[in-house]
């Protein structure tokens, strides 16, 4: 694990949801690296279990935790086991994210749009909801919510997609407004496209989504799990301290053009 001059989160204590694969999971392992007690909530649970056993095997701490943030009683059960592991809760990323099938309003089903919402935006708020009393009795935190610079510029036919991001990101800014004399900071994160499954299971293959999707950022690449991890770690540890309500763009300049 880190050394204590890397600790910035020692004695803390987070919640990663997504914490199963790809972002959520970097950002898991950062976290532990600088020194939180993390719970790895993931609607899979082998999943969270294997990043929790990881994190534990280098000498960090962590709590796997079953859950489908679209569900209000699952979202207090994991809550709950986190704060009473470890006493309390100072951080929360909301990572959680489920695949959105390209297309039009006209080409994408009710079922189908509700399901994304359900888990982009539906999730932050019961995760956020379920979590906020105990990092309010803890006497403040860090809150952010992963979402996407498609949530403030569009890409063909993904409307559901845009459109949850961007409801994200407005979440944010409304919740810093409503905590911020509780010392809650609560922050949007939109990364570019990153190197995960999620872009295997659009493009086919990594090399076709690097193929496509690099080029549309000025640095000619897709992002990496780990960079958007450090930039949730900013946003968690008391780097941040003078940031709430804002957006962190981390897209290799994607937004700039």
């Amino acid at each position: 694990m880190a050394d204590a001059s890397e600790s910035v989160l020692a004695g803390r204590v987070a919640v990663v949801t997504g914490a199963g694969n790809g972002i959520g999971r970097a950002i898991a392992r950062a976290f532990a690296e600088a020194g939180a007690a993390v719970g790895c909530v993931d609607i899979v649970a082998s999943g969270a279990d294997a990043v929790a056993q990881g994190i534990v095997a280098a000498g960090g701490r962590a709590l796997a935790v079953g859950c489908d943030v679209s569900d209000e009683a699952a979202t207090l059960a994991a809550a709950r086991a986190v704060a009473d592991a470890w006493g309390a809760v100072h951080v929360l990323v909301n990572a959680a994210a489920v695949y959105d099938p390209n297309g039009s309003v006209l080409e994408v089903s009710p079922a189908d749009w509700d399901r994304v919402f359900a888990v982009n935006v539906r999730g932050a708020y019961l995760m956020s909801r379920a979590v906020l009393p105990a990092m309010i009795a803890a006497g403040g935190g860090s809150i952010v919510h992963i979402a996407s610079q498609l949530g403030s510029v569009a890409a063909p036919r993904r409307a559901p997609y845009c459109a949850a991001k961007g409801a994200v990101i407005q979440l944010a800014k409304a919740m810093a407004v409503d905590h911020a004399a509780q010392n809650i900071r609560v922050n949007a994160l939109s990364p570019g496209a990153v190197e995960t499954e999620r872009l295997v299971r659009r493009f086919g293959s990594m090399e076709e989504a690097r193929r496509i999707a690099g080029p549309k950022h000025l640095l000619e690449r897709l992002g990496r799990p780990e960079e958007i991890a450090r930039a949730a770690l900013f946003l968690a540890s008391d780097a941040s301290s003078f940031m709430t309500g804002s957006d962190m763009v981390v897209d290799g300049g994607y937004n700039a053009v």
